[in-house]
């Protein structure tokens, strides 16, 4: 996101709020990455999307509190949890979880003394955007709509590409690094917290691009 053009990400007073955003919006899941979250029925790993429901919003409300001194950025993330977990919004097990996401957000937006809520949805945009960018190179999702943000992402073999271009027609070479893990079933939580901990360290590299 760095590398973005000013057409697409201008620089303004708070870019380093919105990187800072993008960057750590998802820390509240760290305590669970380590952990890990295990199906006893099945014996497989639970990733982000198949978490019981008080997991999501547990990592919700850790994730709000590490950001408090870059409030806008606080801001933002809490944003990020009402956008993503929007389709629970009438769901009455989740009516606290929404009122008190709100609460957290207005009131960093009032401490970084942003007056416009409006101004806060521009900007979040960009934090989906990155979301989505390195959630498609991860998890390889060959085509992922724009989800609101503007830009939608097709990944193939190893390049990403975004739709609309923001990267001013040039390539980034990006990497990251993974575990291999040769079971998919465990017995127990600890057998895979010992495969996850022994598992050797790859890189994974691939580019980005624009449309």
């Amino acid at each position: 996101m760095r590398e973005w053009g000013p057409e697409h990400f201008p620089e303004t007073g708070r870019k380093a709020s919105i990187l800072n955003a993008i960057e750590q919006h998802d820390c509240g899941w760290a305590e669970f990455d380590e952990v890990l979250v295990l199906d006893t029925a099945t014996g497989r790993l639970l990733d982000f999307t198949e978490v019981p429901d008080v997991v999501k919003q547990d990592t919700s409300s850790r994730g709000i509190p590490p950001l408090a001194s870059d409030p806008y950025a606080a801001a933002l993330a809490a944003q990020h949890r009402l956008h993503v977990y929007r389709r629970y919004a009438e769901h009455p097990e989740w009516a606290l979880f929404f009122a008190e996401m709100t609460s957290t957000r207005d009131s960093y937006l009032r401490v970084a003394r942003v007056e416009s809520l409006d101004e806060l949805l521009r900007d979040y945009r960009l934090v989906r955007a990155g979301d989505l960018a390195s959630l498609a190179f991860c998890n390889e999702w060959a085509d992922t709509a724009d989800d609101g943000c503007g830009y939608s992402m097709r990944f193939d073999g190893t390049t990403l590409t975004i739709d609309p271009d923001p990267l001013d027609g040039r390539t980034i070479d990006i990497d990251i690094a993974a575990r291999v893990i040769d079971s998919e079933r465990f017995d127990a939580v600890a057998e895979a917290q010992k495969a996850v901990a022994t598992a050797p360290v790859i890189t994974i590299t691939g580019m980005v691009r624009g449309a």
